[in-house]
């Protein structure tokens, strides 16, 4: 698929997610096989722009692929100037939300509240478009609630301002992150509009990203809270798509150790002492709960391995602790290892 004249490496996106695809996480993601990392929701504020958090999310490199810089607002000429300030300081591609339904982005008439009102749509998107001349993107969800479900309607008004890629989370703005995604109303956006659209919401899986696809007509997908801890699935699920596979292959647990390893001392890097190490805590405990899921870990060691883990303010501490655990981890392994080798000798015994 294209963006505009952009190729990305393929049809599989690691979302947007404010407070944690941060730079770390979005160069391993690209390195691990996503075809599109987006960054972090930026606020249109530029009064804002040099705060820190802002600062830290402007930031970039060519190991995180094509520069896809999210943008959030509700005045048009002011999300016009916030599409050349990045587009100037090289952004590839410009990003509106008007997807978030945080009441903190909603109360302020921006993100997915801004669905309820489609000339003011209208307005932003056909001024951001003009103002940029790199390909502008959308992102949006299904509607308001379930009474008022336009998204095809924004999605012509997107199609017509010449927005060049859609990308549509399978909720409405009501639902937040609750109940199951509806990808019935993303079809109808495709069917709607001859720009590309990528489906978002609840794919966590190379089988269901597959499933989605083909309900949808969907040209690609984006993959948000799944990826939390598992750094390794866009990549994971792009492969197995690239060669017609419903199911993807995990990386084995000492590799997917290596990856986190590596993910916390980026972190600790990246944010510095005072705030690498509290930023690091989410990214462990999902992690652990990716742990759990595979049966490499117990609830109640994962439960104590986050407790030890978030009461550590050192990052060499924090690698020491996760240092331990993998070592924990692979000698379980061994030892199931053993159990199972010893419970095959005795069967082969019984049965002679």
């Amino acid at each position: 698929m294209q963006i505009g004249g952009l190729k990305p490496s393929n049809n599989v996106f690691l979302a947007p997610m404010a407070g944690v695809t941060d730079l770390p996480m979005r160069e391993l993601a690209v390195e691990l096989g996503a075809g599109l990392a987006v960054g972090e929701m930026q606020t249109a504020d530029l009064s804002l722009a040099h705060t820190r958090k802002t600062l830290q999310r402007q930031q970039h490199s060519a190991r995180a692929g094509l520069r896809s810089v999210q943008i959030v607002g509700y005045e048009p000429n002011q999300l016009a100037e916030a599409a050349r300030f990045n587009v100037d300081r090289g952004a590839d591609i410009i990003d509106i939300n008007m997807g978030c339904p945080a009441k903190k982005v909603c109360k302020r008439a921006a993100g997915s509240a801004l669905l309820a009102d489609e000339t003011l749509v209208g307005h932003i998107l056909d001024a951001v478009v003009r103002a940029v001349d790199v390909p502008v993107t959308l992102k949006i969800r299904t509607g308001t609630d379930h009474t008022h479900r336009n998204g095809v309607t924004i999605a012509r008004i997107a199609e017509s301002a010449g927005v060049e890629m859609l990308t549509v989370h399978g909720r409405t703005r009501a639902d937040r992150f609750n109940g199951e995604a509806e990808y019935e109303t993303i079809a109808q956006i495709v069917d709607a509009v001859s720009i590309p659209v990528v489906a978002n919401g609840d794919i966590d899986s190379a089988n269901k990203a597959n499933q989605v696809l083909r309900q949808t007509g969907a040209e690609g997908v984006m993959i948000g809270r799944a990826a939390q801890g598992q750094l390794w699935l866009p990549g994971a699920i792009a492969a197995a798509l690239a060669a017609g596979l419903t199911s993807h292959t995990a990386p084995s647990v000492t590799r997917q150790l290596d990856i986190q390893r590596r993910h916390l001392t980026a972190l600790h890097a990246f944010h510095g002492a005072h705030l690498g190490h509290r930023i690091a805590r989410k990214h462990f405990a999902w992690f652990l709960e990716s742990l759990a899921q595979q049966g490499q870990l117990t609830e109640d060691e994962g439960r104590r391995a986050r407790r030890q883990f978030n009461e550590i303010t050192a990052p060499e501490a924090q690698l020491s602790m996760f240092d331990e655990l993998a070592d924990h981890i692979a000698l379980s392994a061994t030892q199931q290892r053993h159990r199972e080798s010893n419970d095959s000798k005795l069967e082969a015994r019984l049965a002679a």
